[in-house]
């Protein structure tokens, strides 16, 4: 079964672009040239979209190419199909990264036995609810990553697939 997704390549030093794009392309199995603009948010980097289709886990499989590599912020995602839910991965060089499982309208979707490891760290005195959710929600992740979301003039538009 096959699905859609973006990878969203927030930042990347020039010299590791060409390795994101041999990288994408070894998960997808076709050859990848990415349109690269800079980012304004950290001078000296580079961003790029990426509008993909391919096989249920597609999106796993490009965060576990991209992961781990120095002075990268990315963003998987990938619509929900048929025999699989959607999916979110992001990741920055601070954080690692954060995965979360998306319904059809794009909500994050936490399974119950973290809801309740999270109720438990806090009812222990382990950590603050409301932190232990915002980790669940991948908020550190988002705000880190918001600033570089956004490329300024000249960015491309990311037209919808599916009105729903």
């Amino acid at each position: 079964m096959t699905t859609r997704g973006v990878l969203y390549v927030h930042s990347a030093p020039r010299a590791l672009c060409p390795h994101v794009e041999w990288a994408v392309a070894g998960v997808l199995g076709v050859r990848v040239s990415l349109d690269w603009i800079r980012q304004p948010a950290a001078p000296g980097t580079w961003r790029s979209e990426f509008s993909w289709k391919g096989q249920a886990g597609t999106a796993s499989k490009l965060a576990s190419a991209l992961r781990g590599w120095q002075l990268l912020r990315f963003e998987v995602t990938s619509e929900p199909c048929p025999t699989a839910e959607g999916e979110r991965y992001s990741c920055t060089p601070d954080l690692g990264i954060f995965h979360a499982v998306t319904g059809i309208h794009g909500d994050i979707m936490i399974p119950e036995d973290r809801l309740r490891a999270a109720l438990a760290r806090s009812q222990h005195g382990e950590t603050d609810l409301e932190a232990e959710i915002a980790k669940l929600l991948g908020k550190p992740w988002d705000d880190e990553l918001e600033p570089f979301r956004y490329a300024g003039e000249g960015a491309p538009v990311r037209w919808l697939h599916q009105v729903v």
